[in-house]
This record gives structure tokens, sequence and C-alpha cells, in this order.
């Protein structure tokens, strides 16, 4: 689209050079558009005629969910006729920023940002007025920029992801029953208090803070009504009711590091075996779930399982769920966050509206933002 503008500008620029026979500058107006991403991104060539280009900026390639994210929307650009730039910031905010400036300059028609920095709005604001600058539609995706008004400030700016809440509240409604039906075999050492331990993820993050707080919150309610007492922190003198990845992701092996270390002094022998798990993401459940593997737990049937609960239902997860090797997850369905975000692609390459077409969705009444809903998997659920 733009590359074929600036090639007729350039071929224009040429005839008028050679018309007055002077020299003059022998670069390609056209050179912006036709560079490849560098080496930091998954890319491929910018298309060639009319085919938009598509530039998607993911925070970590190493995510199990975004890797999911990534794998859909690769196969639906694909069908749309649209090979993507993917670009990995690898949980760097800088590197992600300069990606952007890079595919802008590149010729970029769209710019689709799963951004790395939630804490502040700051860099978000940053990508989009550049894209403003440049006249260049932007989506966010899955991370949330939870300041509305960066949204608002550009006409050509939308968000596609979770109400960030939903999933804490979903995980702890399906904690607080589970344990209601399961309450003497949850309680290893029969002091009538379920002891649990919780993964949180990122600090500042929307979706972790929502999981961190309704999780527990939600299932301490269930557990009350019903006469039992609150879930206890593992760690009665810890200042924080959570272990957070000090990298700043929500890896698993974070998890898996701090389970290892947890059970050295917190464990059936010492009686005070930690009997609940709570993860804000599937990866640091996999994490806790292989730790405990390595101890003796959680290896199916006729061992004893320590319920673990997650959040994204990826497929790796879904099979440790069905095996029984751990107890639950929140879905954050992959394909439908690109599905929607191919609706607003289709709509950039079509000249319509960012927002047109969305009917179907949930959208926030004062902001283009339009929310992709969970669901509670377990193992009666059907993939």
């Amino acid at each position: 689209m733009k590359k074929k503008l600036a090639l007729a500008l350039s071929a224009m620029m040429l005839v008028g050079v050679l018309a007055g026979c002077s020299g003059g500058d022998s670069s390609s107006a056209a050179a912006g558009n036709s560079g490849s991403a560098p080496a930091t991104g998954e890319s491929q060539p910018a298309a060639e005629g009319d085919a938009m280009r598509v530039d998607v900026f993911y925070y970590d390639f190493s995510d199990v969910y975004i890797s999911s994210v990534r794998a859909s929307m690769d196969e639906q650009l694909g069908k749309l006729g649209i090979e993507p730039n993917n670009w990995d910031a690898a949980g760097s905010q800088p590197t992600q920023t300069d990606q952007v400036n890079t595919a802008i300059t590149a010729g970029s028609d769209l710019l689709i940002v799963n951004i790395v920095e939630t804490s502040t709005s700051d860099p978000a604001k940053d990508i989009v007025e550049a894209a403003r600058t440049a006249g260049i539609p932007v989506i966010f995706f899955n991370r949330e920029v939870a300041d509305n008004d960066v949204i608002n400030s550009y006409d050509k700016c939308a968000f596609v992801g979770t109400n960030a809440p939903d999933a804490g509240h979903m995980q702890g409604e399906m904690i607080g029953n589970y344990l209601l039906e399961h309450y003497d075999d949850v309680d290893l050492n029969g002091d009538g208090t379920i002891s649990y331990v919780l993964f949180k993820g990122q600090e500042g993050n929307a979706e972790a803070e929502a999981r961190t707080q309704y999780s527990v919150e939600d299932a301490n309610a269930i557990l009350t009504e019903a006469g039992k007492p609150e879930l206890a922190y593992y760690d009665a003198n810890a200042t924080t009711k959570y272990l957070v990845d000090a990298n700043g992701k929500w890896s698993q092996q974070a998890a898996n590091d701090y389970m290892v270390t947890l059970l050295g002094s917190y464990n059936k022998d010492n009686n005070n075996m930690v009997e609940l798990i709570i993860c804000n993401n599937d990866g640091m459940a996999e994490g806790a779930i292989a730790a405990l593997q390595n101890v003796g737990y959680n290896n199916g049937e006729g061992t004893t399982i320590i319920p673990v609960f997650g959040v994204d239902a990826t497929d790796s997860a879904k099979a440790l769920i069905k095996a029984g090797n751990m107890t639950g997850s929140i879905k954050q369905d992959a394909v439908g966050m690109a599905s929607t975000m191919i609706t607003l692609v289709e709509n950039v390459q079509s000249g319509a509206e960012l927002m047109a077409n969305t009917d179907q969705y949930t959208v926030d009444e004062d902001v283009a933002k339009i929310r992709v809903p969970y669901a509670m998997y377990d193992a009666t659920s059907e993939d």
C-alpha cells in the first residue's frame, strides 16, 4: 500500500532529475519501505504491491500463552494473504520501542503491540504518538494499557484483551468450590486449615494484580460462608502473601526454583506441607508441578495430589489436568484473542474505521477496548 505510493513518487522524482540533466541525491524515496526487520524480530520481507505490511510486537516469545496467540495470529493473517513481521522484545521495553520505530520507518501499515511495560502508561503513550505522527493504526493486546486516555488520544488506536478481574474471580470460585468438595483430602496435616502458596508473575501488571487479589478473596468468601476458615499463607511471617518472579516475567523456571526451595522446609515430614498452589498463569503452574513430581507428588493415580490452579488453559496445562496432575485453569482464549484482532486487521485492510464490525464483541462504553471472555477449565471440560 504505502510502498506502491512511495515507488510512484520515486519514479516521478527520477523523471524530474533526468529532464533537468542535473545531479542530485541518489537515495530512493521508497528506501524506508523496502528494508526488512533486523535480527531482533522474526521478520518477513515487506510485501509487494497492495499487500498490507503488518508488524506484530510480542513482549516475550518464551511466554507459553503468548506463543499460542502468535501461532494463531500467523495462521489467521496468512488466510488474509498477510505475512506478519513478528518481533520479540524478550521482556525489554526499550527494545520493543526501538522495534516499533524501526517498523514505522520501514513502512508499516499496522502496528499490533503486546506492550512490555504495564506499570506505567508512558511507553504506550510514546508508541501511540509515533503511530499518530505516521498515520498508522495501532492495536494493543493482552497486556492492558490501563490509562484509557492513551487509547482515546488517537482514533486509530484500540485494545483487545480480557477484563483482568474476571480471571481472579473465576479462579477463586473454582478453588473455593473444589476445597469444599475435597476439604479433608486436601488438609494433609488435619489441622482444619488449608495452607497455600501463590505465584504472582509480574508486579504492577493489571492481570497479575487482579488474579492475586481475587483468587484468594473469592475462595475465602466461599469457605467462610460454608463455616470453614480462610486460607492460610504457608509462611505466616511473610509480609506479602505471594512469591513473584524477580525478573518481572511469569516464568516456569522461577516457580520451579521457588517450589524446590520451599519444599525443603515445608513438607509432609515436617507436618507443614503446602496444601494448595495458586498460580497466575499456567507456565508457573507447570514449574510448581515439576517440583512436586520430583518429590513424589502429583504423579497421577495412587500419589498424593496437591491441588494446583493456573490461568490460560494452555495445551500443556490441559494435558496435565486431563492426567489428574493439575486441578484446574482459567481459559484465556488464544484463538479468540487472535480472531478478535483479525476483525480489526480486516477493517484496516478494507479502509473501514478501526472499530467497525465489532457489534458481536463486548466493548467498553467509554474507550475502544474489546474484552475477550475467560472460561473455567477442569478435567470435565471439553477442548
